[in-house]
């Protein structure tokens, strides 16, 4: 890390010049804003009264043990694989409902294990449609951004200007996994509620919403109270949607700033009127303060891999110990492990992005195959790295060591589909 840099200084100096270079990369700050976007905007989402309706007809199916742990992991899947900041919320707020209802109605469950099925969305949502590197991939001259400077020019030109999402999120195989992951792992939540111990749910009483609210006359004027207003703004923002982005829609090709135009016009038209839409707004933004930071940072050490040349050393040595069969499998386990330092799958493909494409384009791997096989491993390990389990931990009123003998037997299940995948693709 501490080599020669082009400017010819070395050590610390060329460190801390790198690094503050990489710091302020204006393409990647432009990705982090975007990746920040998607998670306020599904918390949003989640904060709707339609949201809240569609919790409270799913909680009430919760009958038994079995029957919630399957219900609560087939849905914050499905959920997280549209957009993991929605999944996120959406589980944790599921398996608290789940819970209530369980202690209301004297209903015996493993409430460590309903906390562990509302944080699987995180082990899907990397190959899902919100998943930052698919979807960064797939916006025209990201590749060559990501590279430029890694790679000669000759080299760049004959890369291609993006990956679509059509071969890698909506790929057959992708989709034929994760509805393998998706059936497997359900099936494991319905047999662990099943067979594991139960007992009465003790939770506290929540603060229902009329307690929280404040002053209607002191929260807005008129117009911000206007369910007219904001929905023909978000009439207006999803026509402009359907006008710009529909060609890309049936290619199946979608970019970060497509996914975020949608859900900014879905969410004004869920919650009805701006001032509803801007107090969820409040209480999502919260969420973003770690990537706030986490990011920039990320970009530093970027920085610092591309000036000092330690991207080359690490790519050949993956050239090295790999072969266009194994290659997907070492990306795979070096990106779980990166997770458990990088908790940010924005931050990860930033760091090690360059690196996987790099050694995938020496050994002729699909660039595509390789994406994916960063996405897997690194959502995968989320099921050991607590940093996004935080919001659920909060919600539900559980402890990570209850949820984590759960969440670990999900991963092993898990971790076997993805890399009989990735050897079958």
């Amino acid at each position: 890390m501490f080599g020669v840099y082009p400017d010819g200084t070395n050590n610390w100096a060329g460190t801390l010049r790198a690094w503050e270079s990489g710091l302020w990369n204006r393409n990647l700050l432009v990705f982090a804003y975007q990746m920040m976007l998607i998670l306020v905007l599904g918390h949003v989402l989640v904060l709707s009264a339609p949201a809240e309706k569609l919790l409270s007809a799913l909680t009430a199916r919760a009958g038994n043990a079995a029957g919630a742990a399957l219900l609560v992991a087939s849905t914050t899947m499905l959920v997280s694989f549209f957009n993991w900041g929605l999944g996120l919320i959406f589980g944790a707020l599921l398996a608290r409902k789940v819970g209530e209802h369980a202690r209301d109605r004297g209903i015996p469950i493993n409430y460590p294990l309903i906390g562990a099925c509302g944080y699987l969305g995180l082990m899907v949502w990397h190959g899902g449609i919100s998943g930052s590197a698919p979807i960064k991939a797939s916006e025209p001259g990201h590749i060559h951004n990501l590279l430029e400077g890694i790679l000669p020019d000759a080299s760049l030109a004959a890369l291609p200007g993006s990956i679509p999402t059509s071969e890698t999120v909506f790929g057959p195989w992708n989709l034929g996994i994760f509805l393998v992951v998706w059936l497997v792992v359900s099936g494991l939540a319905y047999w662990l509620g099943r067979t594991t111990r139960t007992g009465p749910v003790e939770l506290p009483q929540s603060v229902s919403e009329a307690e929280t609210e404040s002053d209607p006359q002191q929260d807005g004027d008129r117009a911000d109270r206007s369910p007219w207003l904001s929905r023909l703004f978000a009439a207006l923002v999803l026509a402009a949607f359907l006008l710009q982005y529909l060609p890309q829609l049936r290619q199946l090709n979608l970019t970060p700033d497509m996914l975020n135009f949608f859900m900014f016009g879905l969410a004004l038209l869920l919650h009805g009127n701006f001032r509803n839409f801007l107090r969820a707004v409040e209480t999502a933004i919260g969420d973003t303060a770690g990537i706030l930071i986490q990011f920039p940072l990320y970009f530093g050490i970027m920085g610092i891999m591309t000036e000092s040349g330690l991207i080359h050393r690490v790519s050949d040595f993956f050239i090295a110990v790999s072969t266009q069969r194994s290659f997907p499998l070492f990306t795979f386990f070096s990106a779980g492990l990166v997770n458990l330092f990088v908790p940010s799958g924005g931050g990860q493909w930033a760091v090690q992005g360059p690196i996987i494409l790099q050694a995938a384009l020496e050994l002729k791997v699909p660039l595509e195959k390789a994406l994916m096989a960063l996405a897997y491993g690194d959502q995968l390990t989320n099921m050991l790295q607590p940093f996004w389990a935080l919001p659920l931990l909060g919600i539900t009123r559980l402890k990570a060591r209850e949820i984590l003998p759960f969440t670990l037997l999900f991963m092993c299940a898990a971790g076997g589909i993805y890399l009989a995948g990735l050897l079958i693709w």
